[in-house]
């Protein structure tokens, strides 16, 4: 496996990413944690843009479990039925929300240990909600973070939970908070999968990748 860049490269990296975007957030819409939630949850398989179309008027009405027990399994599933795996989805959100109402009095807890215990959520989902709802400093590797981490070698690891020690252990803690929001924004508009748009990245002197595109 190839090493991380050096400390005073990502300082550089960082530094030119928190110039461009000082206060990145997640492209997800929500209204408070217990939004956010049903929301990261909904994202698997599904873009951010078609989990906000799905969300907009049910995040209107519905704002907490006690609601969303409310309104049922069926007339969820109606709601998200443009998303994928919506039927699964609907009926995780559904038991999601009864834990959180029997268990921990309806809030959303906040350690990565009992958000992982609630059905349908994963690290993933649980280290965005810690992230960008309770300022905790957590790394949610997706599909955009894992490419750009392994092929920018800013934190370079063979599966997600590798790329996810690497950024813990190699980026610089300034920039801890916002570093998964800016890998992302980076991953998904310039460092793209099939072509990476090489000419416009801020990091373009920085970064190893051989194969940069003109």
């Amino acid at each position: 496996m190839s090493q991380a860049l050096p400390y005073s490269t990502q300082v550089e990296i960082f530094s030119r990413f928190r110039e461009a975007n000082p206060a990145p957030v997640t492209e997800l819409e929500y209204v408070n944690a217990f939004t956010l939630l049903v929301a990261v949850a909904l994202s698997a398989q599904a873009t951010d843009v078609g989990v906000n179309k799905a969300t907009k008027n049910l995040f209107r009405r519905v704002t907490t479990p006690q609601q969303m027990l409310e309104l049922g399994v069926e007339a969820l599933t109606e709601e998200i039925k443009t998303i994928g795996l919506f039927r699964q989805k609907a009926k995780n959100v559904i038991a999601l929300s009864k834990r959180l109402v029997e268990e921990y009095g309806g809030e959303v807890p906040q350690s990565r240990a009992a958000l992982m215990t609630l059905p349908g959520v994963g690290r993933k989902t649980a280290n965005v909600v810690l992230n960008s709802t309770f300022n905790f400093p957590a790394q949610a590797v997706d599909t955009h973070i894992f490419r750009v981490g392994n092929r920018t070698r800013i934190a370079p690891g063979r599966d997600v939970d590798t790329v996810e020690r690497a950024i813990e252990d190699n980026v610089p803690v300034m920039f801890q908070q916002n570093c998964h929001h800016w890998l992302i924004l980076h991953g998904r508009y310039v460092c793209q999968a099939r072509r990476p748009r090489c000419m416009i990245c801020p990091i373009q002197d920085l970064c190893p990748y051989e194969e940069k595109t003109e």
